[in-house]
């Protein structure tokens, strides 16, 4: 019996048969492929190492700053009453004082007292008292109220504080509000590039 498939059948066959037998050759090696995989999980571990360590620092950084800044709030609503306190001793000058009975001078020196102890409870937790009076100006701890003409000073010292300031850590609480001298000489060099040390003077 003859094969009924024409020559042109039987090559088109062929040609499949000879197009699928390579299929065999393209299997995965296993062990590439096990590398690939502990290579991605390698990938991943590292990656995860990372996010926890900078997890880690961050959260030591904002509890460092939950220690120091956590008060600031409060830290300005007390500086408010030692405002108050000042500005009631500098109610009476030395005459008055001088004048006053034992009981006042007893009340006052109690003032006087409870102010000094306010300050240093502050200092103690990170919040100090700026006194820059006879410092150069300097716009991030200080904000200018007001020009007084002298010409015994350079020109931008500070020559009186309305109000003082307040740092907390490194940050400024509150600014203190001051008048800067007008028409002195220019600031020298070396006191334009020396930053004025306010924390010095906290009492």
């Amino acid at each position: 019996m003859t094969d009924p498939r024409t020559p042109d059948t039987a090559a088109a066959q062929g040609e499949n048969t000879d197009h699928q037998a390579p299929a065999a050759e393209t299997e995965v090696d296993p062990m590439a492929a096990l590398a690939r995989e502990a290579e991605e999980y390698k990938d991943r571990w590292m990656r995860g190492l990372a996010e926890m360590e900078n997890l880690r620092r961050r959260t030591e950084r904002e509890v460092a700053d939950a220690r120091v800044y956590g008060i600031t709030q409060f830290a300005r609503d007390v500086v408010v009453v030692a405002d108050n306190m000042e500005r009631a001793l500098q109610a009476l000058d030395d005459e008055l004082r001088a004048k006053a009975d034992a009981g006042v001078k007893a009340l006052l020196d109690g003032v006087e007292l409870t102010e000094r102890e306010l300050l240093k409870v502050l200092e103690k937790h990170g919040v100090k008292r700026l006194e820059p009076k006879g410092q150069k100006f300097d716009p991030h701890r200080h904000q200018a109220m007001f020009e007084v003409p002298d010409e015994t000073v350079p020109s931008g010292t500070v020559v009186q504080v309305v109000q003082a300031g307040y740092t907390i850590g490194d940050r400024v609480l509150r600014p203190a509000m001051v008048g800067i001298a007008k028409g002195g000489p220019k600031a020298s060099a070396a006191d334009s590039e020396a930053p004025a040390n306010d924390n010095s003077q906290a009492r």
